[in-house]
């Protein structure tokens, strides 16, 4: 494993996680209330399913993070 971070201050770093929990929030901890930290949890589980799965995203070509990562020949699948 190799670190990715240049440093301290270097935002672009992570500029795609960043933009991933934003999408987080916004598609789904703000969109609904929340009884305990349970219910949090399950909903982000069933949420990164659904993000990873099924929804397309524009940036992929229309394709599912899974269509583009599961076509690389370099992935072996094992479940």
């Amino acid at each position: 494993i190799q670190i990715s971070m240049d440093g301290k201050g270097c935002y672009y770093d992570n500029i795609f996680v960043e933009r991933l929990w934003r999408t987080v929030k916004y598609e789904l901890l703000y969109t609904r209330e929340f009884n305990n930290l349970k219910e949090i949890k399950q909903n982000l589980s069933t949420w990164f399913e659904w993000y990873n799965q099924e929804r397309f995203h524009q940036s992929l070509d229309r394709l599912t993070p899974d269509e583009i990562y599961y076509s690389d020949p370099r992935i072996d699948r094992v479940a």
